[in-house]
């Protein structure tokens, strides 16, 4: 079943008002088509095992650092991300010194960029990264697990959390942060028969606002079989590379995606550990300009 429904379709004045929430395409939310989401990875945080007793301060300013030089070089949104969390905790689990400390520091993000941002809270902290968005003020959430079921790398077995963030937002009034959600995600097994179109088709049923495809690992692009059968498969809902593009292939990548998260690529020597290197972003979305003059016109 698809939600590729024309809303002046819909009789029922709440069928309107519901499905007219959902984000029509991405220019709306960064203003440009096919938009470039850098990533602000914040130095680990208070409980982490690879925390060494940095005090906020130096977080928020490692983090307002990076997020200068990608906006300088003309992203057009960035995720701040408990990257360095690891070995992560699934959901519910995440423990409240990393959100308490997460939510600080992407307030100050918010505050200092001119760009939408995002939150994401790995893995699958989804109720987290909201009530992180909504406390910092940013615009959409990263979901590692929408729907469906799968086992973590770190051995957690996982399900899917549109119940509960559907009724969360309406909750805090936060029907203004969109929900970008992964299907078939990095660093985990899906559990047999879901296969991708079946991910895919669940994950746009329950109105996730775009949809996230990724490699296997942090770095590796998404095989483009599966882009495209994703593609295809959601229709008009926006797909967003999630892991692994770079100079080399983000032209073939946004001949069927919509967008593209980057992280690991825009760092120095292209190791994801390594702080943000300003000559690779400006000559990534160099190359991103070229291809929006030759597939937009």
């Amino acid at each position: 079943m698809h939600l590729h429904i024309k809303l002046e379709d819909l009789v029922p004045e709440w069928a309107k008002e519901f499905y007219g929430k959902r984000l029509k395409n991405l220019d709306e939310l960064f203003g440009v088509q096919k938009p470039i989401i850098g990533m602000v990875h914040l130095m680990p945080l208070p409980g982490s095992p690879a925390y060494n007793g940095w005090t906020i301060d130096s977080i928020v300013e490692n983090a307002l650092r990076e997020a200068k030089i990608l906006v300088e070089n003309e992203v057009d949104g960035l995720i701040v991300e408990n990257m360095w969390d690891l070995p992560y905790y699934a959901g519910d689990e995440i423990p409240p010194e990393e959100i308490a400390a997460h939510s600080i520091a992407a307030r100050e993000v918010v505050k200092f960029v001119n760009v939408p941002v995002g939150i994401t809270c790995i893995h699958n902290g989804g109720r987290a990264a909201l009530g992180i968005a909504k406390a910092a003020g940013a615009k959409f959430i990263r979901v590692c697990l929408y729907t469906g079921s799968l086992i973590w790398d770190t051995g957690q077995i996982d399900h899917g959390n549109a119940t509960e963030l559907m009724r969360l937002r309406k909750l805090l009034h936060a029907w203004d942060i969109r929900f970008f959600a992964d299907v078939y995600k990095k660093h985990a097994v899906t559990f047999p028969g879901i296969t991708p179109e079946i991910h895919a088709n669940w994950t746009d049923f329950y109105l996730a606002d775009a949809i996230i495809v990724t490699g296997k690992m942090t770095g590796v692009e998404p095989e483009l079989d599966l882009l495209k059968t994703v593609k295809e498969t959601v229709g008009g809902t926006p797909v967003i590379i999630g892991s692994g593009a770079n100079i080399e292939n983000i032209e073939r990548l946004l001949s069927i995606a919509d967008g593209a998260i980057v992280g690991t690529f825009f760092k120095v020597k292209g190791i994801t550990q390594n702080p943000v290197d300003p000559e690779r972003v400006r000559k990534f979305m160099e190359k991103v300009r070229e291809v929006r003059l030759k597939k937009l016109g």
